[in-house]
């Protein structure tokens, strides 16, 4: 499972500025006033040695006894209480606030490592901005910039350093089981889909948003095989999630689909698709995992209701080409059968075994039938293609001047792959190493051609002033 790492502080300390910085994103709002967030934020962290999930919450204000600040203060004092790691950030501009002291005594009851980031240090004298808030008693405080970077991944492989390095061995058997996460809105039939898949009445399922809270993992042998089937809580949209509880679902929801090797997104067919069905849809294809896609409650629906849902789905879901779509209704349990198949192939395509010889053909070939376009007036050349992981597959391709392969290339050559493959129901990712230049010289020969060179000038030298010498001794006589 992931680890979490929560960003608690005061006010305008720049938490939103260090998750968007740690995702890669600009889910949160930034701007200069403090209290802009106020709903909790979940991310993906990206570009760290270990993957791991953050939540960025509202401005802290323990003292509050009432209103608004007074039910953010309770939400971030839940956060902290799931939190494996929380990141307690304070304004190094500002300098220390009797603020900060009430919030180092809430995190010390709160018994979770904590690391104390001094952000917005950029430009001034760190050891001596850092220094004032030792008196907080929560260990060495750590400059940092979330706006320019400074210091952040530093910090945050700290942070992780005490976790142990994602286990994902291709040949243990844990890996032969598909783990199914049924993940989507409330109330759109993922309990109800689990029991038809079971054949019984395994899970609460009922007709109220939210009754599922957290993550239950069931398994299931089904035609003979092995399945490990996860019912998540349903994610609702950020503005609408209020009850405490509710909002950890989320991170347990999310940690289910970093944890499975398929994910199946259920969807309301009388609702639509609506801005959250593809909100979920995003984030599994972020974590990359293999994705069939579920349209529920398709019996209630008339002709015309289905050719419209079958629009939107073109529409609305379209970066979802490479998954399959089976219009179901699991209450009735149709389309479940055909529903498993597309599991299985899924599975089967994120866990595939890419031969290197196979991959540079098709990659040869690729390269045949259209080129890289120029960048910077040099074409890049893709010599030989490996692959470099598996859940989802990912191909790492070599050559010169990859730094200027287009996106649009980039997208080519994984639907070229894809369909050469028949990656079907799993995210394909191509990755680019740039080559070494086979003409340059080792660097242990080239140190070794340079010793030999400062020798023979300082032979060179020594002839040369030993001659000099000589000539001189010469017109003396």
């Amino acid at each position: 499972m992931l680890p979490t790492i929560v960003l608690v502080g005061r006010p305008n300390v720049g938490k939103s500025t260090l998750f968007n910085r740690l995702t890669k994103s600009r889910d949160a709002l930034v701007a200069d006033l403090p209290g802009l967030t106020r709903d909790r934020h979940y991310g993906r962290g990206i570009g760290s040695s270990k993957p791991y999930l953050v939540i960025d919450t509202g401005g802290f204000e323990p003292t509050a006894e009432s209103g608004i600040l007074k039910e953010m203060a309770k939400q971030t004092l839940l956060a902290i209480d799931e939190a494996d790691v929380v990141i307690f950030i304070v304004d190094g501009r500002a300098g220390m606030t009797p603020q900060e002291f009430i919030i180092a005594d809430k995190l010390r009851r709160a018994q979770r490592p904590v690391l104390l980031a001094v952000n917005k240090t950029e430009g001034m004298n760190r050891a001596v901005v850092a220094a004032d808030f030792h008196e907080l008693g929560l260990g060495e405080p750590l400059s940092i910039s979330s706006a320019h970077g400074e210091g952040v991944k530093d910090l945050i492989e700290l942070a992780l350093e005490d976790f142990p390095e994602p286990d994902f061995d291709e040949k243990s058997p844990n890996n032969k089981v598909p783990r199914i996460a049924i993940v989507g809105r409330p109330n759109v039939g993922k309990s109800t889909l689990v029991n038809a898949l079971l054949g019984e009445e395994r899970v609460i399922a009922f007709d109220e948003p939210g009754t599922t809270r957290d993550s239950i993992e069931i398994e299931l042998e089904k035609n003979g095989k092995n399945y490990i089937i996860i019912d998540t809580a349903g994610v609702r949209k950020r503005g609408r999630v209020f009850e405490s509880i509710e909002k950890f679902s989320v991170i347990k929801t999310m940690q289910a689909i970093e944890d499975a090797n398929v994910a199946i997104l259920v969807v309301d067919a009388q609702e639509g698709i609506t801005e959250q069905d593809a909100h979920v849809a995003a984030y599994i294809l972020d974590a990359g995992r293999a994705l069939v896609v579920a349209i529920n409650k398709w019996d209630g629906l008339v002709d015309d209701e289905r050719e419209f849902i079958k629009n939107e789905i073109d529409r609305k879901l379209k970066f979802l080409d490479f998954a399959k779509f089976h219009y179901i209704s699991a209450l009735r349990k149709k389309g479940l059968p055909e529903l498993l198949v597309s599991v299985d192939g899924a599975f089967k395509a994120a866990m595939a075994k890419l031969a290197t010889p196979q991959l540079t053909r098709v990659l040869i070939d690729a390269v045949a039938q259209h080129q890289p376009p120029v960048s910077r007036g040099t074409r890049p050349k893709l010599r030989y293609a490996h692959q470099g992981g598996m859940n989802p597959p990912i191909v790492v391709v070599h050559g010169n001047h990859v730094d200027g392969v287009k996106d649009s290339y980039k997208r080519f050559l994984e639907g070229v792959f894809r369909k050469t493959f028949q990656l079907t129901g799993t995210p394909l990712r191509v990755q680019f190493k740039q080559g070494d230049n086979p003409f340059a010289e080792p660097e242990n020969k080239r140190k070794a051609g340079e010793g030999i060179v400062s020798m023979r000038r300082r032979k060179t030298a020594q002839r040369a002033e030993l001659k000099a010498k000589k000539d001189v001794e010469d017109k003396k006589r």
